[in-house]
């Protein structure tokens, strides 16, 4: 199923795990200006790179479902409440989005944000996922700020860490080098699956993965066969 605001992929084949991909479009519908110019599109200030692709490997090997957002992050941020500070970023990276700045917030909501959550919650009431993956990326390095970014993956939750205890140690066991609560904390953005996952009491394990691991075929083949024995084991440990 595919609409602007979302795209479904895989099937809910009992495998009781949903794949969630807030970032994984750089999609700005024909009548959106955001008055950017054309290559921004394609830089991680409007996807999150490797994800939508890292996903679609997962529905495979897991017989299982995802929902990715249908609309760069730059026309709307799905990871964010609908009142938050960035939901229409006016700028991102150094980089200015003036065709945020008188934009209709409300209009945004009822055409990409609302129609998307409202998709995920559905899905979760009728399949009852006992688990959820929050997919995102992270660049390696920032043009606003000078800050290393080592790792080859994050690890992000709020209040609740229960999968996040699980597939740490295994990540490290995999060969990754794992940020917990890195590059930056689950305590401060963590809106879906605060909404969804925690709003519900369903274990969701959130991970960030570094974008120039995952911008090709072998790095995202090399992170699915990764994540998908982990969250078998995060799905059948905390059942």
């Amino acid at each position: 199923m595919k609409t602007e605001a979302y795209h479904i992929i895989g099937k809910m084949n009992g495998a009781a795990m949903l794949v969630v991909a807030d970032h994984a479009s750089n999609h700005v519908p024909y009548d959106i200006d955001l008055g950017i110019h054309r290559d921004l599109l394609d830089d991680h200030i409007a996807i999150d790179i490797g994800v939508a692709e890292v996903a679609e490997l997962l529905t495979r090997q897991l017989d299982c479902a995802a929902i990715l957002g249908g609309a760069s992050r730059l026309v709307i941020d799905l990871n964010r409440e609908e009142d938050a500070h960035g939901l229409l970023p006016r700028s991102s990276d150094g980089h200015a989005i003036p065709g945020n700045h008188d934009a209709d917030i409300e209009a945004r909501l009822d055409r990409f944000w609302r129609p998307y959550h409202e998709m995920l919650a559905a899905m979760i009431a009728e399949h009852q996922p006992q688990i959820l993956l929050s997919l995102h990326s992270f660049t390696p390095s920032l043009k606003s700020r000078s800050e290393a970014r080592p790792w080859d993956i994050g690890v992000l939750y709020n209040k609740d860490d229960r999968a996040a205890r699980i597939a740490i140690p295994m990540l490290a066991a995999a060969g990754l080098h794992v940020g917990d609560q890195l590059p930056y904390s689950g305590k401060v953005l963590n809106a879906t699956m605060n909404r969804h996952g925690e709003g519900n009491d369903i274990p969701y394990l959130g991970v960030e993965m570094r974008q120039d691991l995952v911008s090709d075929p072998a790095g995202q083949r090399k992170f699915s066969d990764i994540l998908a024995p982990i969250l078998i084991e995060c799905r059948n440990s905390l059942a």
